[in-house]
C-alpha cells in the first residue's frame, strides 16, 4: 500500500496571506507598518515564520536579527493561531486528489514546518483534517525537515513502508529531507513558490493536481 506524504504550506495549502498578515503585526509592535508585501513577499512567507522575521529585519537594516527573531517568534505564532484561515485556501485540486488517492487505499499523511498543533487546527478549519492519518509537524519530534526523521515518524504512523512512500513538496527543504530518507519526492510548481524547483532535479514536478496521481503511479 503506498504511503503518500505531503508538505502542507505552499503544497496543499496557500496559506501565504495570513503568514503575512502575522508577521506585519510583529513588525507593528516593533512600530513599523506593512513592512512585508503581497505583491513582493508571498513567496517568503511559505518558508515560515522565521524566514518572513529575517527578510523584514533585513530590509529594516535591523543588526541584532538572532535577539530579536527569537523574542518575536513566539508571538508571530500568537498572531498566526488567531488569524490562520482568513485568506488561505487549498489549491485548485488538492482535495479531490486527497480523497481519489483515499479511494485507491493509499496512505495519506502531512509532514510540515508547521507547528503541529497549528496544523491540524487549519485542517480542521479547513474542513479537511480527516482525510489525512497522520499529522507530523515541526514540533512533533525533537528534529524537523530536512532531517528525515519526521518523514519516518508519518510513514510509521500510517502503518506504511519506506519502499512504497514518497514525499510531495514544494521546497529545498523537502527536497532534501526526501533524499535524507531515500524516497522519491515530487515538487509542484504552484505560485506563490519562489524556489528555482527545476534546479534541484526532483524524480518530478507537477502544475497542477490532476497531475499527481498519474506521477506516483509512473514512479512505482
Amino acid at each position: 500500500m503506498k504511503s503518500i506524504v505531503f508538505d502542507l504550506d505552499g503544497t496543499l495549502a496557500d496559506t501565504s496571506r495570513d503568514m503575512l498578515k502575522a508577521a506585519n503585526l510583529c513588525f507593528e509592535e516593533m512600530g513599523h507598518s506593512e513592512v512585508l508585501s503581497e505583491e513582493k513577499h508571498r513567496g517568503t512567507a511559505l518558508h515560515g515564520g522565521r524566514a518572513m522575521l529575517t527578510k523584514g529585519l533585513s530590509i529594516l537594516n535591523e543588526p541584532d536579527q538572532a535577539n530579536i527573531i527569537s523574542e518575536y517568534y513566539p508571538k508571530f505564532l500568537k498572531y498566526y493561531k488567531e488569524n490562520l484561515y482568513e485568506k488561505t485556501v487549498f489549491y485548485e485540486g488538492a482535495i479531490f486528489c486527497v480523497e481519489s488517492m483515499i479511494q485507491k487505499g493509499w496512505n495519506v499523511g502531512i509532514c510540515t514546518n508547521k507547528p503541529e498543533s497549528l496544523a491540524n487546527l487549519l485542517l480542521t478549519k479547513m474542513s479537511a483534517k480527516g482525510y489525512f492519518k497522520s499529522v507530523v509537524g515541526a514540533d512533533t519530534l525533537s528534529v524537523r525537515k530536512p532531517n528525515p526523521e519526521p518523514f519516518f515518524e508519518t510513514v510509521k504512523q500510517l502503518n506504511g513502508t519506506l519502499s512504497l512512500s514518497c514525499m510531495i513538496g514544494d521546497s529545498v527543504t523537502d527536497y532534501k529531507t526526501a533524499k535524507a530518507a531515500g524516497v522519491p519526492i515530487i515538487l509542484v510548481d504552484f505560485p506563490p513558490n519562489d524556489t528555482e524547483i527545476n534546479l534541484l532535479k526532483p524524480d518530478a514536478i507537477i502544475k497542477h493536481f490532476n497531475e499527481l496521481i498519474p506521477t506516483v503511479e509512473s514512479i512505482f
